[in-house]
């Protein structure tokens, strides 16, 4: 999926994926779908014990990549509307939000931390000042990925028109990265949804 995804990077780039089958590209974004949906709901299980980073790490980055892949197809030139499948739209917003909220934002704004132990709340200020600023490579991995992702999503919504209920969800997600701190490669992305949306 990783090669999948680079690849059609390339043909996008190239302007040539409307020269494949449509029948065989929706067939692909179909496959698609149910890898991102592994990964559309997997918490951040980094500090389990009983959950192998190993196995973590291989479920996040194969739906990241599928993802990705999605959308190089959708928002290639000229694509046939057929592509625009309205379940992988969701299907990849669904999965963005839910890694930036649970899996991201903890991870590079400790305010979004949830104490497992149950300690005494701290200040938003105290939590940033013990916050570690040492990121595992699967994070930084991902948060790469996603920002790809939320970039590509801007130019899906100057292509193809989407329900009102994907537009909110994806207005929600263009507007948080800004009450985030650490994360100054997501808001300039985020300005790019937000545009788009705005424009729509």
């Amino acid at each position: 999926l990783n090669e999948l995804g680079s690849e059609s990077a390339k043909i996008k780039a190239m302007g040539i994926m409307d020269k494949l089958s449509t029948d065989k590209t929706v067939k692909v974004l179909n496959i698609l779908e149910k890898n991102i949906q592994d990964g559309s709901k997997l918490s951040t299980l980094l500090n389990h014990v009983s959950f192998k980073l190993h196995n973590f790490t291989i479920l996040l980055t194969k739906s990241a990549d599928a993802c990705l892949t999605a959308i190089n197809i959708m928002t290639s030139p000229n694509m046939p509307k057929a592509v625009y499948i309205e379940d992988v739209i969701e299907r990849v917003i669904q999965y963005t939000k839910f890694h930036l909220q649970n899996t991201l934002y903890p991870q590079y704004d400790p305010v979004y931390r949830v104490d497992p132990h149950g300690g005494g709340v701290l200040s938003s200020k105290a939590k940033r000042a013990k916050c570690s600023t040492h990121k595992q490579r699967v994070i930084v991995m991902l948060y790469n990925k996603v920002c790809d992702i939320v970039s590509s999503l801007s130019e899906l919504l100057e292509i193809q028109l989407l329900t009102d209920t994907t537009i909110l969800q994806v207005s929600s997600m263009g507007i948080t990265p800004f009450f985030v701190e650490n994360v100054s490669e997501l808001q300039l992305c985020a300005i790019k949804l937000v545009t788009a949306v705005s424009i729509f």
